[in-house]
């Protein structure tokens, strides 16, 4: 989903951009010539855009934290089902040495403690997996829309001068 959140970020630099060459343009011309209704016309198309954006990364963010949580839980499941195995073959081993002898359950308690160790081996990685994608929120998103309401205050201070 790298390629989504890429062009999210494309386009959004693409809006900024634009918004640069007309707000360039909207300074050589006196804004006091503008209307009002011509100033919030502007405002509401680029806040819109802006908004889905917004919405369009978080989206990006969030299915790239859900693949993440799905990858772990696919390994925590594998680490279950091994878990499974090794209980099985543990229980084989009981069951060899009470009927056959040494050797069959020696074989029996080898498997066991490897199905046993690759269970654990998958149970950290899943659950490192899990971590490394909470919190399950589209950081990006946020700090961007953080900084597009610091942009818009100063411009409304700047704007009221």
């Amino acid at each position: 989903m790298a390629t989504a959140t890429q062009d999210v970020r494309d386009r959004s630099e693409e809006l900024q951009r634009s918004t640069g060459r007309r707000e360039r343009h909207n300074r050589s011309e006196d804004l006091h010539d503008r209307s009002l209704g011509e100033l919030l016309r502007d405002l509401s198309e680029q806040t819109t855009r802006l908004i889905q954006q917004e919405i369009a990364l978080a989206k990006a963010e969030m299915t790239e934290k859900g693949k993440q949580v799905g990858a772990g839980a696919g390994m925590l499941s594998g680490a279950g089902l091994l878990g499974i195995f090794a209980f099985a073959a543990l229980t084989a081993t009981f069951i060899a040495a009470l009927d056959t002898g040494m050797k069959f359950w020696l074989a029996a308690l080898i498997v066991a403690v490897v199905y046993a160790l690759i269970a654990g081996v998958l149970a950290l990685i899943g659950r490192n997996r899990i971590k490394s994608a909470t919190p399950v929120a589209p950081e990006q998103a946020i700090e961007s829309s953080k900084e597009d309401i610091q942009w818009a205050k100063t411009q409304a201070q700047s704007g009221m001068r």
